[in-house]
């Protein structure tokens, strides 16, 4: 779950990155606030957008379990982990 939201909170910050990139390139001194200010706005939504994308297309992609769960249990004195059960019915 960690490295799920270190991932979304990369995105997120992936266009500010560019952004800073930008001024770099352009000889401008990224750390002075009048470059940032009209273009904040739209970096942050474009961060969220990115984010909010990546959190749709992971539950799109998935991996879907079609059978039943089997709780964790005590097999023969040893400890069995859960898992999903997705044998064919006979």
């Amino acid at each position: 779950m960690l490295r799920t939201l270190i991932e979304e909170f990369l995105l997120f910050v992936l266009p500010f990155c560019l952004f800073a990139g930008y001024l770099v390139i352009r000889r401008r001194n990224p750390f002075d606030v009048e470059h940032w200010s009209r273009h904040l706005f739209w970096l942050s939504v474009t961060g969220l957008v990115l984010g909010i994308a990546s959190f749709i297309f992971a539950g799109l992609i998935a991996p879907r379990h079609t059978g039943p769960f089997v709780p964790p249990h005590v097999e023969n004195g040893r400890l069995v982990p859960g898992y999903f059960d997705d044998r064919p019915k006979p």
